[in-house]
């Protein structure tokens, strides 16, 4: 398992990727943004949020807001 903080300033994104074979989940602590997965597929963001991401999804997180996007991420092998 690894995790780590991601800031994305107003209209950044973090770039595709996919965590190939592990799962990822987004806790969202300030700001407003979307994950965006290849199938078009738009999970919300915002504070509070919990997002949930499959092993071998490709993905973006998109920072929607006028203020910061601040969130935690936690990948971890899928079962």
């Amino acid at each position: 398992m690894r995790s780590g903080s991601i800031v994305l300033q107003p209209k950044e994104s973090v770039g595709k990727h996919s965590t190939g074979a592990n799962e990822e989940v987004l806790v969202v602590f300030a700001g407003q943004g979307e994950m965006r997965t290849a199938d078009g597929t738009v999970l919300q963001l915002r504070p509070y949020a919990v997002s949930y991401c499959p092993p071998d999804t490709e993905h973006d997180v998109f920072n929607t807001g006028s203020e910061p996007l601040r969130y935690v991420y936690v990948v971890a092998k899928a079962r």
